[in-house]
C-alpha cells in the first residue's frame, strides 16, 4: 500500500479515535521494509501557536525507554561486562528485596522480565515528586502524590534504601510472578553506570541513540530545553462528571527512574530505532546490536497476563496472525506513546501523543489490521464468553489494591461479577479459567484472578500488576 492508500483508509479511523480521545497533538508513523509508508499528523504540537505536528516533533515517551534500557544491557553483556544472569547485588551491593527475602537470588534477567518478585511499588511518584511538587496539575487533581506521607527519592541509593524497607511481603520467589515494576527498571539504569563508568543517559546516548542517528531523542528537561518544536504537555481531570483535558506544561521527570521511562523523542527517530528489531540488530549501516541480542530481546521469556508474554522491555504475541508480535506502550503525565513491530511483514510504527489516557494500542490494532488484510476494528485478542456457576462468582468478590495507587472492587451481583475501578462500574464476562474481560473503549480488558495454594482467590492481575485481596 502507498501512502495515498493508508490516508484514505487508516487516517479516518484513527482520527476519529484521536478526537473521541480528545487528543490535542499526536503522530502516527508506519514503515514496510524501512520505507515510511504513512505519516498522519493530528492537531497542533503547541495549539496556542497552531504549531503543526512533524516526524520531528519531540514527545514523553514514557515506558517505551524500558526497551532502551535493556538494550543497553545487552550491549553490556555483548562486550563481556556482564551477564543477564548475574545476581544483581554483583553489581549493586546495597540492593535488598522488600524484607530481604530472596535477594541473593534476583537477577538482571529478573528485572528485566519484571519478576523478581516484587509487588508493585510507590517509589514512581517518590522519584518524581520534586517535579511534581512545582505542577499546578497535581496540586490540583493528585495532592495525596505530593503530601508528606510520599518520601522523596533523588538516588539510586535512595530508591534501594526504600525497596528494602518496604513492608510488604514479597509475590513468591524470583521468576515466579509477573508484576510490572517501574522501581526495578529504574534499578537497572544505576547497573548500566556502575558496569560502564559513565552516567545511564550518557551511555546510551553515545551508544545507542547516536549511532541510531536519534539526534532528537533526549532525557533531560535541559536537553529538551535546547530543541525546537516540542509538543506541550496535557493531562485531564473530572469535572461535574465529565472527562476534560487541560493543558499542563510542567514536565515531569525522576533522575533515579529515568531508565524506566523518560526518554523524550519523535516518530522519526523511533522509527529508526525499531529498524534494529526488524533487521537483527542494525540502524540503518550501523549494527547496534548482535542478532543473538536481538534475539534474546524478543523471547517471550514470561507470561504476563492471560495475553501478552514480556521479553526484555518488550511485549510479545508469539501466535499473532501475522507472526510475532513485539510491542511496547508508554504512560505518564501528558505522553501516550505505542511502538510495534511485525518482523515477518516487515512493518515498524510509532504512535505519539501528548496527553495521557490514550487508547493508543488500538490504533495500532488498527493498523496491523490494514496490514492483515482486515477489517480494521477487528479485535487483537477475540475470548469466547464461557459459563460460570452463579455460586462460583462469590470466589472472586472483593477489594483488591496495591501501593501503587490502584484499588479494585469486585462484586458478584444480580448473577454476574461487576469491577469498579476509578468511581466506573464494568461488568466483567468469564472467558476462562479465572480469566474475565471486561469492556472499555471497544476493547476486551483481561482480568486474571490468583489462586494461593489452598485454592482461595488472593490475588488479581489488572494492567500487568498483580493486586492483594483485602483480608474480609
Amino acid at each position: 500500500m502507498n501512502h495515498q492508500e493508508w490516508k484514505q483508509e487508516f487516517e479516518p479511523f484513527a482520527q476519529a479515535r484521536m478526537e473521541q480521545a480528545q487528543v490535542p497533538g499526536g503522530a502516527i508513523g508506519i514503515c514496510k521494509d524501512g520505507e515510511l509508508v504513512y505519516f498522519g499528523s493530528f492537531g497542533f504540537s503547541d495549539v496556542e501557536k497552531q504549531q503543526p505536528v512533524t516526524p520531528d516533533t519531540i514527545f514523553g515517551i514514557a515506558s517505551v525507554t524500558k526497551s532502551f534500557t535493556c538494550m543497553a544491557i545487552m550491549q553490556l553483556q555483548e562486550a563481556g561486562k556482564l551477564s543477564v544472569d548475574d545476581p544483581v547485588v554483583d553489581y549493586l551491593p546495597q540492593f535488598r528485596m522488600p524484607q530481604d527475602q530472596f535477594t541473593r537470588d534476583v537477577t538482571i534477567h529478573h528485572f528485566m522480565t519484571h519478576t523478581p518478585g516484587m509487588p508493585p511499588l510507590p517509589f514512581l511518584t517518590s522519584a518524581m515528586k520534586r517535579s511534581m511538587e512545582k505542577d499546578p496539575a497535581v496540586l490540583e487533581t493528585e495532592r495525596e502524590c505530593v503530601d508528606e506521607s510520599v518520601p522523596v527519592v533523588d538516588t539510586y541509593e535512595e530508591l534501594m534504601e526504600q525497596i528494602g524497607s518496604f513492608p510488604e511481603e514479597v509475590l513468591g520467589r524470583p521468576g515466579e510472578a509477573f508484576s510490572y515494576n517501574n522501581d526495578v527498571y529504574g534499578l537497572l539504569g544505576a547497573i548500566v553506570e556502575r558496569v560502564s563508568g559513565m552516567s545511564f543517559e550518557q551511555y546510551v546516548t553515545e551508544h545507542i541513540l547516536l549511532p541510531a542517528g536519534m539526534n532528537r531523542s533526549v532525557f533531560t528537561p535541559e536537553q529538551l530545553a535546547a530543541h525546537r518544536d516540542v509538543a506541550e504537555l496535557f493531562t485531564r481531570k473530572t469535572r461535574n462528571g465529565a472527562n476534560e483535558v487541560f493543558h499542563a506544561p510542567v514536565l515531569h521527570d525522576a533522575p533515579a527512574m529515568r531508565a524506566a521511562g523518560f526518554l523524550k523523542s519523535s516518530v522519526a527517530d523511533l522509527l529508526r530505532y525499531l529498524d534494529i528489531f526488524r533487521t537483527g540488530g542494525m540502524a540503518g549501516e550501523t549494527r547496534i546490536l548482535s542478532p543473538e541480542s536481538v534475539a534474546e530481546m524478543t523471547t517471550p521469556h514470561v507470561k504476563c497476563d492471560a495475553c501478552w508474554h514480556y521479553g526484555y522491555g518488550l511485549q510479545i504475541v508469539p501466535d499473532f496472525v501475522g507472526g510475532p508480535l513485539i510491542d511496547h506502550g508508554g504512560s505518564l503525565k501528558g505522553v501516550s506513546s505505542q511502538i510495534f513491530v511485525l518482523p515477518e511483514k516487515g512493518i515498524t510504527g510509532v504512535i505519539l501523543t501528548n496527553v495521557d489516557g490514550v487508547e493508543v494500542r488500538e490504533i495500532a490494532v488498527g493498523a496491523l489490521n490494514l496490514v492483515l488484510d482486515r477489517p480494521l476494528e477487528t479485535p487483537l485478542f477475540r475470548f469466547a464468553d464461557q459459563s460460570l456457576a452463579a455460586e462460583k462468582l462469590a470466589d472472586y468478590a472483593g477489594e483488591y489494591t496495591c501501593q501503587e495507587w490502584m484499588e479494585m472492587s469486585v462484586e458478584a451481583k444480580d448473577g454476574v461479577c461487576q469491577m469498579t475501578m476509578d468511581g466506573t462500574t464494568y461488568a466483567l464476562r468469564p472467558v476462562g479459567n479465572d480469566l474475565f474481560v471486561f469492556r472499555r473503549r471497544g476493547a476486551d480488558i483481561p482480568v486474571l484472578f490468583v489462586r494461593n495454594e489452598a485454592g482461595a482467590v488472593h490475588r488479581v492481575v489488572y494492567a500487568k500488576r498483580q493486586l492483594r485481596k483485602k483480608a474480609q
